[in-house]
């Protein structure tokens, strides 16, 4: 908007100003009818279907807080899947202890939270590449302590007791619901976190952080809140996958390859975009359908895609759809028109 049409607004009654513009809203009601209409697949599709879309929902979620945590906080991170074993480990000993599985799962989400308290305290002495290797290093001495405790299985892992004693199709379902709601719980938690102050303290920081805090930001304390959060939603990701697997294996679940999916699934769909992680992981989990049977030529598609978009999309598939038509499904930032145009 012009200074004239700002002008011209005013004398008319005054600029309108709004979170979100119409198609925004109208692609919120369409979004909640899909988030309604998967809720109720289990009892409209076979298991096989929904066993294959909590994978999808899983990468959405861990997406989602890698996200949050780079592209919006700029802390880029390789070792995330310190807390996806963690919590996949929480599961498993609470469930030990006589846990419902199903419940454990978001006490394993507070449990990441926690540990990620002293973590940050070390990782964030570091700044920039070193940041990034130290959360792998961190990550990879999560998985040696766990390796020589001898209740949670060592170094050949654990099964997943207490769900023997439900009907498997029961158990299928909870999983996708379970998986479902972190999906549509991270996204939530994104959207709500980043329209407050702290989502644009993050940005600030992430842009500049020695401007930032010139400007009266508390840097270690935004930087500090978002760490926890992603920690606590990878956590709850690493336990849906322990129910839905049913064991944990410590060499593949504080894989660094889960890193390498968030990086990948954001990167495709749209770092810095909230819509990016949805996007990315749908083609990923769609490349991962029909590729999985190709053997290696699976990575180097993989790979090539990657390239690709990082060569000639750096704004990833959303920023090129934002970029054309303007739409944001998750507006954080606000809408400015005059009264006499029409959205």
């Amino acid at each position: 908007m012009t200074l004239s049409d700002f002008v011209t607004a005013r004398a008319a009654g005054g600029p309108h100003v709004s979170r979100a513009a119409r198609a925004s809203r109208l692609s919120g009601l369409v979004m909640a009818a899909g988030a309604a209409l998967l809720a109720a697949l289990p009892f409209l599709v076979f298991s096989t279907v929904t066993d294959t879309l909590v994978n999808l929902f899983v990468l959405v979620a861990l997406a989602s807080m890698w996200n949050l945590l780079a592209g919006f906080g700029g802390l880029v991170s390789v070792g995330q899947q310190a807390y996806v074993g963690i919590g996949a480990y929480t599961v498993i000993a609470l469930a030990d202890l006589g846990v419902q599985p199903y419940l454990a799962v978001p006490l394993a989400a507070l449990t990441c939270a926690v540990f990620a308290v002293p973590t940050s305290w070390l990782a964030f002495r570091l700044r920039g590449d070193y940041f990034a290797v130290g959360t792998w290093v961190i990550a990879e001495v999560y998985r040696l302590l766990v390796v020589r405790v001898d209740s949670l299985g060592g170094g050949s892992g654990k099964g997943l007791t207490g769900l023997s004693g439900l009907d498997q199709t029961l158990r299928g379902a909870l999983t996708y619901w379970i998986a479902l709601a972190l999906a549509l719980a991270t996204i939530a938690g994104c959207y709500l976190l980043l329209r407050g102050r702290l989502g644009l303290s993050l940005m600030a920081v992430r842009d500049e952080e020695t401007a930032a805090g010139s400007a009266g930001i508390d840097v270690g304390r935004a930087k500090r809140l978002v760490y926890l959060v992603s920690a606590a939603g990878c956590g709850a990701a690493g336990g849906v996958i322990t129910v839905s697997s049913l064991s944990v294996n410590p060499d593949a679940i504080f894989s660094v390859q889960w890193s390498a999916y968030m990086i990948f699934i954001v990167v495709i769909g749209g770092i810095g975009f909230i819509e990016g992680p949805l996007i990315g992981a749908l083609v990923f989990y769609t490349m991962q359908q029909f590729l999985a049977d190709y053997g290696s030529w699976y990575l180097v598609v993989l790979g090539a895609v990657g390239i690709a978009v990082a060569l000639w999309l750096p704004g990833g598939l959303w920023g090129l759809v934002r970029s054309r038509t303007g739409l944001s499904l998750f507006p954080v930032g606000y809408h400015v028109r005059r009264p006499d145009v029409r959205e």
